[in-house]
């Protein structure tokens, strides 16, 4: 496939929340860099979407396509890769209504919610955890977790094992609060 180039790799064409990915938080080879973003064409050197794109007029997202709801958006599946696609409808739904710009400023600060809980929260084992939670929980609800996290968690003198404890529990309890499944469906 030839270079394709994207002003917002971090929100994928597709419409999944690239940021909020585990490939595209890792160091090292193994690293994504999202939607069209440098060397995309190397890490995904084929995609169906982008064709469908291109045949549809090259449209950001697919919900400009005159086509969407297509086929692919009308039965997704109840399959889920790195990330997950459980919120893509909904993604869609908040950039169409919203604007692409108020979106993407609300999955930056996502982005940033993860980054944190990736670089001092995790055991090693956390990564596609926090991910997944990231992507399936609301924005008020990360927030109001983050804020717990800064004044209750991260001040108590106890290992960063009990920390990190303490914050699964409490991200688990706002999912469960929000009938939210925090696993990716395989």
């Amino acid at each position: 496939m030839e270079e394709y180039k994207r002003s917002t790799p971090q929100f994928s064409l597709c419409g999944l929340n690239c940021g909020l990915c585990p490939r595209y938080q890792t160091q090292g080879e193994s690293k994504c860099p999202g939607c069209g973003g440098p060397d995309f064409h190397r890490k995904h050197p084929s995609c169906a979407v982008i064709t469908c794109s291109k045949k549809h007029g090259s449209v950001k997202y697919c919900f400009e396509c005159s086509s969407y709801p297509c086929e692919r958006y009308r039965h997704a599946g109840n399959v889920d890769s790195f990330i997950t696609y459980r919120n893509v409808i909904t993604d869609f739904e908040k950039a169409k209504t919203d604007g692409v710009e108020p979106y993407m400023t609300d999955l930056q600060e996502k982005i940033e919610i993860l980054e944190v809980l990736i670089s001092t929260y995790n055991d090693g084992r956390r990564k596609g955890y926090y991910c997944t939670a990231v992507n399936l929980l609301s924005l008020p609800d990360l927030r109001e977790i983050m804020n717990e996290i800064q004044e209750k968690i991260a001040p108590q003198d106890i290992t960063p094992k009990e920390k990190i404890e303490k914050i699964v529990r409490l991200i688990e309890a706002r999912a469960k609060a929000s009938n939210i499944e925090l696993k990716l469906r395989k």
